[in-house]
């Protein structure tokens, strides 16, 4: 039976070196190469040979785990499967990823076999999350339910951004941030950006 074939993903070499020890003592996986950022996980896709991809979310200046998530899924059907791996668990950051085509969402304290597993898991078609991200995932329920764009808006004001600014950066209209914001105020039930931000971040819907 042939190997899974592995992309490690992550802008962090030593990261990257313990990931492909940890994968390789699988006798069913074969990491065929490592990326550090989003460019070259593209290039490395386009090579051919890998099925799962396994895609840190921060990935230095440029586009993101999500962004490159975005993109290699676009690919179409044959594209490889995507799970997402990094310290982060917000429900923003979740909701993006899924929105994206990540095919799970795992966090860096993943025992080694469940890791191992989860590539197995994904390269068969299922999905998979960690236990907090999914306990996150049944919460979410009993949230404000925000679309990812209010949530990266929100996100964008709570890092002190305008609403000029954010619409730049999103390439959307200064008039389409108000009314994203507007909408999310609704939801959280507050009136102003200070309460929103707060709200959010109390409810785990922004990193702190």
């Amino acid at each position: 039976m042939s190997k899974i074939g592995v992309l490690v993903v992550d802008d962090h070499p030593v990261v990257r070196a313990g990931l492909r020890m940890l994968l390789e003592k699988s006798d069913g996986i074969d990491v065929v190469a490592e990326a550090g950022d989003a460019a070259q996980a593209l290039a490395a896709v386009a090579a051919g040979g890998i099925d799962v991809v396994l895609m840190d979310l921060q990935l230095g200046d440029g586009v993101d785990g999500v962004g490159a998530t975005q993109q290699i899924r676009a690919q179409g059907p044959g594209a490889p499967r995507v799970l997402i791996l990094t310290t982060f668990e917000t429900d923003a950051d979740i909701l993006r990823a899924v929105e994206a085509g990540a095919a799970g969402y795992l966090l860096k304290d993943t025992e080694p076999r469940a890791l191992q597993d989860a590539v197995a898991a994904a390269h068969r078609g299922e999905i998979v999350f960690a236990p907090q991200v999914a306990q996150r995932l049944s919460q979410q329920q009993a949230l404000p339910q925000l679309t990812a764009r209010e949530l990266e808006i929100l996100r964008l004001v709570a890092a002190g951004a305008s609403n000029r600014r954010i619409g730049a950066e999103l390439f959307i209209s200064e008039a389409t941030v108000k009314t994203h914001l507007a909408r999310a105020f609704t939801k959280l039930g507050v009136t102003s950006r200070t309460e929103a931000v707060s709200l959010a971040r109390g409810r785990g819907l922004l990193r702190s």
